[in-house]
């Protein structure tokens, strides 16, 4: 698959993501990030102002067997966003803590016993 194929899959994904909102309210957005598709949301009374799409997860997504349901979840994602999120993003990005390493660790002393 050619490049510019790819990006039109990516373009056309992202689209069916992006059409539950309505049409008035949604703008794409150029940016020097060519690694993420940008929207940008103008609706009054909408907390959402940005809609950040992965390419590389959008060009998973069309390969999956069951991408019409995961396109679903993501738009009744995408809704649920709306008056909750000033930013969506797909994937999200989970803040888990990553694992210390010994070194880190504080160090841990026996408590003496206490004299009666």
């Amino acid at each position: 698959m050619t490049q510019v194929t790819q990006r039109i899959d990516e373009s056309r994904i992202a689209e069916e993501i992006m059409n539950v909102l309505p049409a008035e309210s949604i703008a794409r957005v150029c940016s020097d990030d060519r690694r993420t598709i940008r929207y940008s949301v103008r609706a009054p009374g909408l907390k959402l102002t940005s809609v950040v799409l992965s390419r590389e997860s959008l060009r998973r997504l069309q390969a999956d067997p069951q991408r019409a349901a995961k396109i679903e979840y993501l738009r009744r994602d995408l809704l649920r966003s709306v008056e909750r999120r000033a930013e969506f993003r797909y994937p999200r990005n989970l803040g888990h803590a990553k694992p210390a390493s010994r070194s880190e660790l504080p160090e841990i002393r026996p408590v003496p016993a206490a004299t009666a």
